[in-house]
């Protein structure tokens, strides 16, 4: 028996950031600006172009750009149900729409809104509620891209390590390795200088400025069954981004797997 997508999902929230609207949208709205604060991204940049967002070495989202009008309004479709491995007919795809509103004062407003149908299920209300916590920091990524590296292209560092035990044990045990003060702090971790931009609910950003400037994302979530997974998420803005990438990612990914989590 087939089931009809009814159920309403919808998810809105605003981020005032530095910039015009054509800094934004260039920040919003196309692969190397989306690349540079989300995650990485290949859009072929017009009404009807294809999408793609890996989130993972096997892990990655397909849509397609349904509304194109820089700067102000980019629309876009992903097929939820393939990312979750459902049956397509039971959802919708997942829309999201991006409005940029220019302000006073040289900053933007941009007005973020997804939505999507599907069967109520619980696993729904929950993917929902985790996007809506799992996307916010990444607006606190694309203030300080805005406000720090606009137009620059990144490279990425990612590592994770996934550990048994509590998700907050594993969130102080990283918070206090990495020795993070409050916000406006000074920290080095691993050879690399930076200042706290951002504490939140498991998560802080880091802005870099030495060896290579750039913004630190660490976090940590809950995978379920008595294990939590660590993650260290690095955009890197310099000509030998790539080369300390190279370097440095394999000592990261020993690094966050050397945590030591108190039982």
């Amino acid at each position: 028996m087939s089931t009809t997508p009814h159920v309403p999902y919808r998810l809105e929230f605003s981020v005032e950031v530095p910039g015009t609207p054509e800094q934004v949208w260039q920040a919003i709205a196309t692969a190397k600006g989306m690349s540079a604060w989300f995650t990485p991204t290949a859009m072929d940049e017009r009404e009807g172009g294809s999408l793609h967002f890996t989130m993972g070495p096997e892990m990655g989202s397909d849509g397609q750009v349904t509304a194109w009008e820089p700067p102000r309004r980019l629309v876009y479709e992903e097929d939820w149900a393939a990312l979750m491995g459902k049956d397509a007919e039971a959802l919708s795809p997942l829309t999201s729409e991006f409005v940029v509103e220019a302000q006073s004062g040289g900053t933007c407003i941009v007005r973020v809104t997804s939505s999507g149908f599907g069967t109520g299920a619980d696993w729904e209300s929950e993917f929902w509620d985790d996007m809506g916590t799992g996307w916010m920091p990444y607006f606190d990524n694309l203030r300080l891209y805005l406000s720090h590296f606009p137009g620059q292209e990144a490279a990425h560092l990612e590592a994770s390590a996934s550990h048994p035990g509590d998700v907050d044990a594993l969130w102080t045990a990283l918070h206090d390795t990495l020795g993070l003060g409050d916000e406006g702090a000074t920290v080095e971790v691993r050879g690399a200088t930076g200042t706290v931009e951002r504490v939140g609910d498991r998560h802080a950003l880091v802005r870099l400025t030495a060896p290579v400037p750039g913004m630190l994302s660490v976090s940590v979530w809950d995978e379920g069954d008595g294990k939590a997974t660590a993650t260290v998420r690095a955009y890197l803005f310099a000509a030998d981004a790539a080369d300390y990438v190279r370097r440095e990612q394999p000592a990261w990914q020993a690094w966050l797997q050397e945590i030591s989590v108190p039982a």
